[in-house]
C-alpha cells in the first residue's frame, strides 16, 4: 500500500509498506484523508525527535474495515475519525477525565507497519499518511456519514487542539477579550473556538497580511500584522492570549498583553530544548501561564460535540480546506503549508 515514510533523511512516498490486522481492542481503518500539520513537518525539519523509519501522519478520518476482539463501539462500515490519543482508559488520568495525560498515550510508537520485512513506526499512534493503519479502539470516534471526510479528518488535530484549547483549558467566557498570535490551521480553529464560546473581541496577530479575509471568517473581529497594536484594541489587555506559532519570543509577547487576571497559553511548539523568559513581577496580578497538550481533550466526547456543532453551522470545516491533493503530491503540498500558502492542505488516497 502506498504511505508516506520519514526515514531519517527524506519523507517520500512509497508503496510497498504492509500493516497488520488489528488485534484485541484496535481498530484497522481504510484512511480517506489526512490533513497535513505542521507537527508532521517537525519531525521531517528534527524539530519535534522521533524514531525512524516512520510513517508520517496523525490527522485522518477513513472508513471501518475490520474490528478486533473486544471492540464494540464500532463496526466495520462506520465512518470515524482519528485521534492521536492512545490513552489506557484505566489510570488515574483517565479516570478524572484528562486522557492527555495518560502517561500511555504519550511517547510509546509501536510498530504496526513493515516495509521490505522491517518494522516502521507509527507516529503519534496514528500515521494517516497510509491507505490503511491500525489504531486503538480509543482513538477511532464514530462521526455521521454524512460529513466530508476531507473536512472530517481536521477534527483530529487541528479542531481538538484549538477549539479544546479555548473550551478546555482557557474557559473563555462570553464578553471575554482573546488574542490569538498565529492565524495558521491551530489559530484559526483557537478563533472559531473564541467565536463559539461568546468572546466579544477577539484579535489575531499575523505577519502575513493575506490571512486577513479567512482570520475574520473563522472569528476575528479585528486583525493586525503585529503585536504592537494590540493594546489599541484591548487598553487593559487581553483575557486570554493564545501564542499558536512556537517562538519564544511571542511567547513573551504573549505574557506581556495580558490583563489582570489573564492567561497566556501556549500552543505552538518550539524546538524541545527552547527556553522563554518572562519578567516574574508581570504574573503577580493573578496571571496566568498555561501549557496545553492537545486542546485537553477527551476525543470520544470532543469529536461527536464538534460534529454537532459543525452541523448547525456554527464549526467551520469546509472552510479549514484550503487544498486538496492525492498523497503521491505529497511533496507539494508540504511546500504550500511551509510558505503559509493553505490553512490546511488535505492528502487523500
Amino acid at each position: 500500500m502506498r504511505a508516506v515514510v520519514f526515514d531519517g533523511t527524506r519523507a517520500e512516498v512509497v508503496d510497498d509498506l504492509t500493516v497488520r490486522d488489528p488485534g484485541p481492542g484496535e481498530v484497522g481503518v481504510a484512511v480517506a484523508a489526512a490533513g497535513l500539520c505542521h507537527s508532521d513537518l517537525s519531525v521531517v525539519d528534527g524539530t519535534i525527535p522521533f524514531p525512524v523509519p516512520v510513517v508520517l501522519g496523525h490527522e485522518g478520518a477513513g472508513v471501518v474495515e475490520a474490528v478486533g476482539a473486544g471492540v464494540t463501539h464500532v463496526a466495520p462500515g462506520d465512518h470515524v475519525a482519528l485521534s492521536t490519543l492512545a490513552n489506557c482508559g484505566t489510570c488515574a488520568e483517565c479516570d478524572r477525565g484528562r486522557p492527555t495525560m495518560c502517561r500511555q498515550a504519550i511517547g510509546r510508537p509501536g510498530r504496526p507497519f513493515t516495509r521490505g520485512g522491517r518494522p516502521v513506526y507509527q507516529f503519534a499512534s496514528n500515521s494517516a499518511f497510509a491507505e490503511h493503519t491500525v489504531v486503538k479502539a480509543v482513538q477511532a470516534v464514530r462521526i455521521p456519514e454524512g460529513i466530508p471526510l476531507t473536512s472530517a479528518a481536521l477534527i483530529g488535530c487541528g479542531v481538538l487542539t484549538g477549539v479544546g484549547a479555548v473550551l478546555n483549558r482557557a474557559r473563555v467566557r462570553p464578553g471575554d477579550g482573546v488574542l490569538v498570535i498565529g492565524a495558521g490551521g491551530i489559530g484559526l480553529n483557537v478563533l472559531q473556538g473564541a467565536r463559539i464560546a461568546g468572546a466579544t473581541r477577539i484579535v489575531a496577530v499575523d505577519a502575513n497580511p493575506a490571512k486577513e479575509k479567512t482570520a475574520r471568517l473563522f472569528g476575528a473581529t479585528h486583525f493586525l500584522t503585529s503585536t504592537r497594536d494590540v493594546r489599541d484594541v484591548l487598553p487593559t489587555g487581553a483575557d486570554h492570549a493564545f501564542e499558536c506559532v512556537g517562538r519564544v519570543e511571542l511567547i513573551r509577547e504573549a505574557i506581556d498583553l495580558l490583563d489582570r487576571h489573564g492567561q497566556a497559553i501556549l500552543l505552538g511548539v518550539p524546538p524541545a530544548t527552547a527556553e522563554a523568559s518572562f519578567l516574574v513581577s508581570s504574573l503577580y496580578l493573578d496571571k496566568s501561564v498555561l501549557g496545553c497538550r492537545y486542546g485537553s481533550s477527551r476525543p470520544q466526547h470532543d469529536i461527536p460535540r464538534y460534529t454537532a456543532l459543525y452541523r448547525t453551522g456554527h464549526l467551520l470545516l469546509d472552510e479549514l480546506v484550503t487544498h486538496t491533493c492525492p498523497v503521491d503530491d505529497f511533496p507539494e503540498a508540504c511546500e504550500a503549508a511551509r510558505q503559509g500558502r493553505v490553512a490546511r492542505a488535505v492528502l487523500t488516497f
